[in-house]
Order: structure tokens, then C-alpha cells, then sequence
């Protein structure tokens, strides 16, 4: 028979469910896989009733336990869970602040230690690639060699500077039930939510026949989902986590919008590029074209020097033959005058005689 009780990750819910010592020490017991004796809220207990940007609850226990000898001992449980993906730094933070807290320190009569320190997460979402629900991150201490040192461990020194954790990933949790954690987890399982409403799960009651403290906590949440106020609070969660919703569709809405702007600008800035690009190679082969009409002026002018220093040799050879016939003809003409003929000329001066009656002529 099912069983519809009040969905745990409501911080509301969970709130109320450790309030319960009983419960806590159920809770805790499976998690540290050893008999929790007794559990102490801690003075400086805080749960996320503020409702800041990111739904954190938290929980300090003072726990204890009974070690592998059956001896007691005393250890801090920082509880943390949350919803949402958040940042390790406020993990990070809140547990940096527990370790500086005075009521953690405890004193023996060779010196003062804090309080060994186990951090659990219950966390609504997964880490990276992770497949198993629980994770269970253990300290160990080791010597040069990477040989393990179990003589003299734990150490109340070694364990004031150091926490083991462990971490739930509740989407993982998926109906598994192979042991006593996942037993207890079960009421946590985010697939059971109730088709009606997500502040209620449908728990499988005679599968947990015989199981006392089971029993018990499936009463208390039985309560819980009957309770007014309880569901009121459940109401302002889902609000409060509906206007992050709301949020984030934006926040991606916007993003997407930048990105493919982005992406715009990035194109034209290629595109720009490539006419920079373009630009360049037209005025390097404009260069080119203007070197080479260049080079051809030069040519040319040196060509056209080349003509006029012909035309200045023809001019002066032609005003050397000008000359000389010049001298010639007077020469002629001197002969002429003193008696001479033509053919005597002719033979004085080696040349034929009708070329010195032609010079005759033209003079």
C-alpha cells in the first residue's frame, strides 16, 4: 500500500525531520555506517529561512559514536543540503567557519583539538560524472614511500586539521535499495514524487514492515504532510524556487541572446578582417602597378634622353659636314679664282669633277 507523506527536500520538511533526535540519530547512522548513540543540535544551528539567492540549509550535530572498538567518541556533523547547484566555496566557507569556532574545541590534558569534523552533503542535483548516489571521501595518512600509517591513527592532531565527507547525489538515488543507507535515503528518492504534487512521495509502506525506526520516520513525515503550516512553507519553497526558475529561463534566455551576438559580432569582425584583408592585398598589388608604370616612366624617359642625345650627335655631325663643305667650296672657289680648272681641282683636291661642280652649284 502506498503511503503519501512530505517530500524531505523541502528544507521545511527536512527541518522538521531532524528536529526529531531519534530520526537524526537513524539519518546519521547509516551515513557513518556505525551506531550513532547520541545527537546534540548545535548552539549554532542556521537553516535557510532567509532566502537568499541560493537555498543552502545547513546543520551542525554534535554526534556520538561508537568506534570499530565500541568505544565512544565525540565528532561534529556539518549537514549541508541543498537544492541547487551552487559553489564549493560556500561549502568551503561555512566549513572553514565551523573550524574557527570555539565550542568546537574540546581539551585534554596534554592540549586543546578541535572536535574530528564530518561533512555530509545531501544534494538535489549530481556532481560531474559521478554514478554512484553516495560517495564516501576518507582521509588517510601515508609516509614518504606511499606506504599507509596506521600506527598512531586517528591522532587527535591529524583529525583537528582534516574532515572526511560524504556526499549524496539524491537524483541518483533512483529507487536503489541494496542497504541500510539507501533504505533510509528511499524517502528522499525525487522519482516517487506524487503525481498530484511535488511536496508529497508516494513511499511503498509494507516495505518497510518490521523496521521500527523506518516506521517512525515515515510517521513524522506522515505529520508533516498533514500539517498546515508545514504546507504553507512547502508553498513559499516552491515559490521562492519557481521565481529562480523563472530566473534562470531569463538569465538563459539572455545569455543565448549574447551568445549569438557574440557570435555576430565575431563573424563581422571576421568578415571585417577579411576586407582589411582584401584591402591590403589591392593596395599591395596597387603598389605593384604603380612601381611597375614607374619603372616604365624611367624607361621611357631614359629612351626619350637616349633619342635627344642621337639627335644632338646627328645635329652636330650634320654641322661638322656643313663645315667641312663649306671649307671645300671656299677652297674651290680660291683655286677657281686663281686660274684653275675643274680638273685640276679635281685632281688637287682627289676628288671627282662633278662633285665639285656640284659644290659649285649649291654655294
Amino acid at each position: 500500500m502506498k503511503l503519501y507523506v512530505a517530500n524531505p527536500i523541502y528544507d521545511s520538511v527536512f527541518k522538521y525531520l531532524m528536529e526529531d533526535e531519534r530520526i537524526a540519530r537513524t539519518l546519521l547512522s547509516a551515513l557513518l555506517k556505525t551506531e550513532v548513540v547520541k545527537v546534540e543540535h548545535r548552539p549554532h544551528e542556521y537553516a535557510n529561512t532567509a532566502r537568499n539567492e541560493i537555498s543552502m540549509f545547513r546543520i551542525d550535530f554534535g554526534a556520538t559514536i561508537l568506534d570499530k572498538d565500541r568505544k565512544e567518541r565525540l565528532v561534529l556533523i556539518e549537514l549541508q543540503k541543498t537544492w541547487l547547484e551552487t559553489e564549493t566555496l560556500r561549502f568551503r566557507q561555512y566549513l572553514g567557519s565551523q573550524y574557527s569556532r570555539k565550542e568546537n574545541i574540546v581539551e585534554s590534558d596534554k592540549a586543546r583539538y578541535a572536535l574530528p569534523m564530518i561533512a555530509v552533503y545531501l544534494l538535489g542535483h549530481r556532481v560531474g560524472e559521478i554514478e554512484e548516489p553516495v560517495l564516501y571521501v576518507n582521509h588517510k595518512s601515508y609516509d614518504y614511500d606511499g606506504n599507509e600509517v596506521t600506527k598512531g591513527i586517528p591522532d587527535p592532531f591529524v583529525e583537528s586539521l582534516t574532515h572526511n565527507s560524504i556526499i549524496v547525489q539524491i537524483p541518483l538515488l533512483r529507487g536503489r535499495v541494496n542497504n541500510r543507507l539507501e533504505t533510509v535515503l528511499s524517502v528522499f528518492d525525487q522519482s516517487n514524487i506524487s503525481d498530484k504534487s511535488r511536496q508529497i512521495i508516494a513511499v511503498e509502506e509494507d516495505r518497510f514492515v518490521g523496521d521500527v525506526e523506518m516506521e517512525y520516520l515515515l510517521h513524522r513525515l506522515l505529520s508533516a504532510a498533514s500539517d498546515p503550516e508545514m504546507r504553507q512553507n512547502m508553498n513559499v519553497e516552491d515559490e521562492f524556487f519557481q521565481a529562480i526558475e523563472d530566473r534562470d529561463t531569463a538569465l538563459m534566455h539572455r545569455n543565448k541572446l549574447i551568445k549569438e551576438q557574440e557570435q555576430a559580432i565575431k563573424e563581422q569582425e571576421q568578415a571585417i578582417k577579411e576586407q582589411k584583408r582584401a584591402i591590403k592585398e589591392q593596395e599591395q598589388t596597387i603598389d605593384k602597378q604603380e612601381q611597375a608604370i614607374k619603372e616604365q616612366e624611367q624607361t621611357i624617359d631614359k629612351q626619350v634622353q637616349a633619342i635627344k642625345e642621337q639627335e644632338q650627335a646627328i645635329k652636330e655631325q650634320e654641322q661638322t659636314i656643313d663645315d667641312q663643305r663649306l671649307m671645300l667650296t671656299n677652297a674651290i672657289k680660291m683655286m677657281q679664282n686663281n686660274g684653275m680648272s675643274l680638273q685640276d681641282i679635281a685632281r688637287t683636291l682627289g676628288k671627282p669633277e662633278e662633285e665639285i661642280a656640284m659644290l659649285l652649284q649649291i654655294e
